[in-house]
């Protein structure tokens, strides 16, 4: 990293806690390693001493059980860990920026991510798009879709790409879709909301049913300029359905080769005693951010120790 890099990226910081406080925000710090961990699908998680803690994808977890204590709306800048992620954009240790507003929905926190973007990257007004209507262009409605036709139109759109895959899970086919023909559309003259997931993808997030009938997620992403750059949810409060969903995830897993993750088991109980306050939740990957600051065209030029370059 070049040192006038590294100073860009400190002022980001600073901005970024500025804003945020200005806001009311408590900063916390929560742990980088712990016994349990909250099971996704699609997140490869590493552990240390011997297996006995994981190291922690985001601090979901830990914000959650501190909103279960009475803590308000809160934020927290940290390092989070995706096992054997590197790429252009992506790194095995990363900067994550998570915040959780407390009695606030999915639009409150789609205006506060825009506000933040346009403090820390003057950005444009945000464009919303619903998942339905990104999917538009390519004549099917993914909310009804059947595997087959997702398939057929995935091998028409990209042979080579597809071919070597085989699923019968209708959302692996719509994540195909969604990042072969869908997400490169994204973002491409202003930052990009897509909301409006189906409820299976739905993860930690609340599910209502759209004006078409179809029931849906309240989650969004946000793409500007090729990349996603946050991801947030109108958070599920209720530990029975929250429950439920890990395990699925962790079947998931299993059935991809992956090992289970250990259960959350003290934020499932904390949220049903005091209990997890209506919230929503926003993660955006920091270094990111300092990308597009900077004009930087790897995760690897905005950090001070690339993976590449450690010792």
């Amino acid at each position: 990293m070049k040192m006038e890099t590294l100073r860009q990226r400190a002022d980001l910081l600073d901005k970024t806690r500025a804003f945020f406080k200005q806001r009311g925000f408590l900063e916390v710090e929560t742990p980088l390693a712990a016994a349990e961990a909250i099971p996704e699908q699609h997140i490869q998680l590493s552990t240390i001493d011997d297996g006995r803690r994981v190291l922690q994808a985001s601090p979901e977890m830990h914000h959650k059980r501190l909103l279960c204590a009475g803590a308000g709306s809160l934020f927290e800048v940290t390092k989070s860990f995706r096992g054997y992620e590197v790429g252009r954009l992506h790194n095995p240790e990363f900067t994550i920026l998570e915040w959780y507003q407390v009695d606030k929905g999915l639009d409150d926190a789609i205006a506060l991510t825009e506000a933040l973007f346009q403090t820390l990257l003057k950005a444009p007004p945000f464009r919303r798009t619903t998942y339905r209507e990104a999917f538009g262009p390519l004549g099917i409605d993914p909310h009804t879709a059947m595997v087959e036709e997702l398939r057929e139109l995935a091998l028409s759109r990209s042979p080579s790409a597809v071919e070597p895959f085989e699923s019968d899970d209708r959302d692996e086919w719509l994540n195909v879709l969604l990042a072969l023909c869908v997400e490169p559309t994204l973002g491409v003259e202003a930052p990009e909301v897509l909301y409006d997931y189906p409820a299976t993808q739905a993860s930690l997030a609340k599910t209502v049913v759209d004006g078409e009938g179809a029931e849906v997620a309240q989650r969004f992403e946000v793409y500007w300029r090729g990349m996603e750059l946050a991801n947030g949810y109108e958070e599920l409060t209720d530990a029975v359905a929250l429950r439920r969903r890990l395990e699925i995830a962790n079947t998931q897993r299993v059935a991809a080769g992956w090992p289970v993750v250990p259960m959350p088991e003290r934020l499932l109980s904390e949220m049903v005693d005091p209990g997890l306050p209506p919230c929503a939740g926003v993660a955006i990957g920091f270094d990111r951010i300092v990308m597009l600051a900077t004009g930087a065209q790897s995760i690897g030029e905005v950090r001070a120790f690339a993976e590449s370059r450690r010792v």
